[in-house]
């Protein structure tokens, strides 16, 4: 255990989240983590277990892991540097530059055919893609139609057996499909966030990670952060495992060494495609609690930070997202007493366990977690590399957050 600096955390309440994450350890279901907890100038750091399933090398602090859809929160702030500089504006269309979203066809049903569609009401907004509201995305309530089955068939999403093609290419077959409910009308999983990166590479003329990198990860020290992990660090990334939901046995689903995350991808997903350590993710989440700011510089606005942080959305555009997180409850595990949602986020707007209203951060498929909570100016990390197929890692990370807000100690 590292400690920096002093008050914040009680001693006997970090034993507690040491113990409780290290019985998970020694369950045999979760092979390693690494947690962070950060109050003020104080951090907390616990490493426990091992890389792979069959021991090894130790996690360390420094170990990179593929962050999943805890990419969301990280790469909308490029989104938000470009509305800073007016380079684009919340209503602004998106045709310009995503011409293949023009003229959109919208499903006359969510399960009908692909060709039985209406014209969409208006056209698509910037505000649109940020809220994950535009009109395509992962919807777990409507697998099996034939709009979910053309997004896997086509490589749109980095689940389906097609891989992802090159952003052009991306955009390309996005735009032959229709939309599922018309712009604006509902927040839709994933597809939005990764919808952003291609924008945002449109709008600067640069690469998504060149943009991300020069505006965001150098400034905040943010070394391990990308989309790809270099062939000179690739032994602090471990495998990431997808445990058989019948019997638990491990799978590798994604190797380290020829893996996916060993070669920069075609598509630099901004959904899901980070790799990152504890210390990154801290200094992120720690300028979004000093609203903007990190040291003396700013990397962000003060209002841009508060648009992101706070919910944007209507009850009836989140439908869809309530009933995935109340329906799948096994990887809910706290998902499903948010509320709300910013731009690239999950905001608490009521209190459905320990984490008070104004929580806001999300949660990646891969085993992470990474929220912040201005009430208590606390940072929480939980980094492990077992996928949601069983309730194995959304168990570790109900009780780091339940134990987190034990150790709060004033």
């Amino acid at each position: 255990m590292m400690g920096r600096g002093d008050g914040g955390f009680s001693e006997a309440g970090l034993r507690r989240m040491r113990d409780v994450l290290a019985r998970h350890v020694d369950s045999g279901k979760i092979p390693g983590l690494v947690a962070l907890v950060g109050r003020g100038e104080e951090t907390h750091v616990e490493a426990i277990g091992t890389m792979c399933h069959d021991g090894g090398a130790p996690m360390r602090p420094d170990t990179i892991f593929r962050m999943a859809s805890t990419s969301k929160p990280v790469t909308m702030a490029a989104a938000m540097v470009l509305l800073d500089e007016c380079r684009l504006r919340l209503d602004d269309l998106v045709e310009p530059w995503l011409p293949e979203l023009a003229d959109r066809r919208v499903l006359k049903r969510i399960d009908g055919p692909l060709d039985d569609t209406v014209p969409a009401r208006r056209p698509i907004t910037v505000r649109d893609v940020l809220t994950s509201t535009f009109g395509l995305g992962m919807d777990m309530t409507s697998l099996g139609t034939p709009i979910m089955g053309a997004i896997f068939e086509r490589g749109l999403t980095p689940q389906g057996p097609e891989p992802m093609p090159e952003p052009d290419e991306w955009m390309r077959r996005l735009g032959t499909l229709p939309l599922m409910h018309q712009p604006g009308e509902r927040w839709q999983y994933h597809i939005g966030n990764d919808l952003l990166g291609v924008l945002v590479a449109r709008v600067t003329g640069r690469s998504f990670e060149t943009f991300l990198r020069e505006r965001v990860f150098e400034p905040l020290g943010m070394k391990d952060t990308g989309f790809h992990v270099p062939a000179d660090k690739i032994d602090r990334l471990p495998p990431l495992y997808a445990p058989d939901p019948r019997t638990g046995e491990f799978h590798v689903w994604d190797p380290a060494e020829g893996g996916r995350h060993s070669e920069p991808p075609a598509f630099q997903g901004g959904g899901g495609g980070l790799v990152s350590t504890a210390d990154d993710y801290h200094a992120y989440f720690r300028m979004l609690l000093d609203r903007g700011t990190h040291g003396s510089e700013r990397i962000l606005s003060r209002p841009a930070v508060e648009l992101m942080t706070t919910n944007r959305l209507t009850a009836e555009q989140q439908a869809a997202r309530t009933a995935m997180a109340t329906d799948n409850v096994h990887v809910s595990f706290g998902q499903g007493q948010h509320g709300g949602w910013g731009f690239g986020m999950a905001v608490r707007t009521y209190r459905g366990d320990y984490a008070p209203i104004g929580q806001f951060g999300w949660d990646g498929g891969s085993g992470t977690s990474t929220y912040a909570d201005p009430q208590n100016q606390v940072i929480g990390i939980l980094l492990t590399q077992v996928g949601l197929s069983t309730p194995d890692a959304a168990r570790v990370m109900h009780d780091f957050w339940t134990t987190l807000y034990q150790a709060i100690d004033d």
